[in-house]
């Protein structure tokens, strides 16, 4: 794809991996490609898109816009097969509250499902949808 549009995930995070794995098995057409936060393409994204380096959040680059916290996940959910896009219906909530929710979720990501020492290695078959590690 010419123009994919680039995950940036938590690569240590168990909840992240398996979030990866759900976006990849229901994008059959590959729109997204995949980097975890700790790679050196992730930080000069974050950079790029002037986040601060400090936000632990999943992150969406489409179209060289940046989409981050709950807004990142429901721009994904656009693009899956399924009826996954019903979710955007959120959108009339204010980011501010659906973030709120996030957030929590987020700070206890660890605690709740796991983390590795290690960034997700993908296998070969997979290895194409995954940029700068």
């Amino acid at each position: 794809m010419n123009n994919p549009h680039i995950v940036v995930f938590d690569g240590v995070c168990n909840f992240c991996n398996g979030a990866v794995n759900f976006i990849i098995k229901r994008d059959p057409q590959g729109v997204f490609v995949f980097t975890p936060m700790q790679s050196d393409l992730a930080k000069a994204l974050i950079k790029k898109h002037g986040i601060d380096a400090n936000t632990d959040t999943f992150m969406l680059i489409k179209h060289d816009q940046c989409y981050v916290f709950s807004t990142a996940a429901l721009e994904i959910t656009k693009e899956l097969t399924g009826a996954w896009y019903l979710f955007n219906a959120f959108k009339v909530v204010p980011a501010v509250f659906r973030d709120l929710v996030y957030k929590a979720f987020a700070r206890h990501r660890y605690s709740l499902f796991g983390r590795q020492t290690a960034c997700i290695v993908p296998t070969k078959e997979l290895r194409s949808r995954f940029i700068g590690i």
